[in-house]
Formats: structure tokens, C-alpha cells, sequence
């Protein structure tokens, strides 16, 4: 039996090619469940929903009303929801003092009230169906433990993400919620190609990861997965599915700049 089998899953920022909503709409419905995915252009949105026998719908999660609209489609849609999950995220890399207040209305408006919108519309719909509960989950980010240079409005939106779903495992568990962070570090995928693309970026993260490599969106995809089981009985929790970068750190400025550095000189050299 596949390990969601029956299971009706909503998976939020999964309209980018190859990002890790769509790795982990793909994985899901490999494993039996019915999926919906949401983000804000339709287009692929529809594609991925045919090709995964699931469903779409149209969302800002800035926009309170869309989101809570993007819930009731899913009950209707699916009748009921057992997993809800925000992969939603802006990149944000700006130093501390150049941050605008524009940058930091967005950012605070995807990363935290965002998120709130989504739990409040997921957490009514798991309170009301029959059987209760569910499962809850909000991509959240390595950095939150393992700082990195100018990050400060990212990582302090969703280190904030974190304390919210804290607080909804503890004030919900009693209806069978459960609300868990995943942590993903620097992943391949839309968000970061230009990085990836930089020569040397790479070199200088991978010796941070104890267990040799990068983290993928097929790992954290895979940690989502567990998560949505009912093997898994845990709540309230940040999971940190990155090969352990957290026990080294990410690498600073200075050490991007000497990698980036060193790779530039080796491709003059050739």
C-alpha cells in the first residue's frame, strides 16, 4: 500500500518548473494521494494537476480572501484535507541597513501574514471535517539556525513562520492537528539558479554538509512526505532535512567572496 493512500493533500507555491512544491505534488501523488496545487499562474498549474490526476486553484498567499478561497476549493474539490502545505518564499538577499520598507511590507506579508492566513483557513477546515486533523506544514529555511550575511529580513520572517505553527500544534493537537517547519539550505531550484550558476558558490557550501553533499528538494520533499504519514508522531517541531548543515554553519561573505574568488581565476587559467 503506498504510504498516502487515500489521503487529499493541498500544496501551496507550486507553479514554478521544477521548484520543490511541484517535487513534492509529484512525490505525493506517487504515493497514493489526491493532490491540489496552488500558487498564482494557472497555466502550470493546470498542466501539473492533469498530469498528476489533482487539482488546481489560483493563489496569493498575501491575500487573505484568496487564500481562504483556495480552501473552501479544496473541500469542495477533494472533500476534505488531510495535508496542507506552504512552499511559498521570496529569496530576499539584502544587507540589514539597505532594506527598504517596501522590501520588508512584501516580504513580511508572503513569509508571516502569509503563513498565518494559510493556517487559520487550513485549521478550520481540519477542526470541521470528520474525522478531525490533519497535517500542517510551512517550508521554513536552514538559516533560522545556521545564519547567513544579509538574510535578516528572510530569515527573521521565517524564523517568525516557526513560532506560529509552534503555537498551533500546541493550541490544536487537541483536534488532531499537527503543525510542523521544514528546513531546507541552499537547494538547486528556480529560486536559486542564478547562484547555482555562480562558479564557485557551490564549493564553498558543500564541505558545511557533514553528510557530503547538498540537500535536494527530493529530500525535503521526502521529509514533507513522512511528515503527512500517520507514522508520524510528532508536533510542533522544525525539521532539518540538509545533511546536517546545521552543525557547521552556512559559510559567511568572506568565504563566498574567497570561493567565487578562487574559481574565477582557475577559469582564467583555462
Amino acid at each position: 500500500m503506498a504510504r498516502l493512500d487515500g489521503k487529499k493533500a493541498v500544496i501551496l507555491g507550486a507553479a514554478s518548473e521544477g521548484n520543490m512544491g511541484q517535487v513534492m505534488a509529484r512525490l505525493f501523488a506517487s504515493e497514493g494521494a489526491t493532490v491540489m496545487v496552488a500558487g498564482r499562474h494557472e497555466e502550470p498549474l493546470a498542466a501539473l494537476a492533469s498530469e498528476i490526476g489533482g487539482h488546481y486553484a489560483l493563489c496569493d498567499i498575501t491575500d487573505k480572501a484568496q487564500v481562504r478561497a483556495m480552501a473552501d476549493k479544496a473541500v469542495a474539490d477533494m472533500g476534505r484535507v488531510d495535508a496542507a502545505i506552504n512552499c511559498s518564499g521570496w529569496g530576499l538577499l539584502e544587507s540589514f541597513v539597505d532594506t527598504t520598507e517596501e522590501q520588508l511590507d512584501q516580504i513580511v506579508d508572503l513569509q508571516f501574514k502569509g503563513v498565518h492566513h494559510f493556517l487559520q483557513a487550513f485549521i478550520e477546515k481540519m477542526m470541521e471535517q470528520d474525522p478531525q486533523g490533519g497535517s500542517l506544514i510551512s517550508l521554513s529555511s536552514a538559516t533560522t539556525k545556521a545564519l547567513i550575511n544579509n538574510h535578516a529580513a528572510y530569515i527573521g520572517t521565517k524564523r517568525g513562520s516557526e513560532a506560529l505553527i509552534e503555537c498551533v500544534a500546541n493550541d490544536y493537537g487537541k483536534y488532531g492537528i499537527k503543525a510542523n517547519t521544514v528546513s531546507p539550505a541552499f537547494t538547486e531550484s528556480p529560486m536559486t539558479a542564478q547562484s547555482f550558476q555562480t562558479p564557485g558558490i557551490v564549493d564553498a557550501f558543500t564541505p558545511r554538509y557533514p553528510l557530503g553533499r547538498l540537500n535536494t528538494s527530493e529530500d525535503v520533499a521526502n521529509a514533507c512526505l513522512w511528515l503527512c504519514t500517520d507514522e508520524a508522531f510528532l508536533t510542533g517541531q522544525n525539521i532539518q532535512p540538509n545533511g546536517g548543515l546545521t552543525l557547521r554553519g552556512n559559510p559567511q561573505a568572506t568565504d563566498l567572496e574567497a570561493s567565487v574568488g578562487a574559481a574565477m581565476a582557475k577559469l582564467a587559467e583555462s
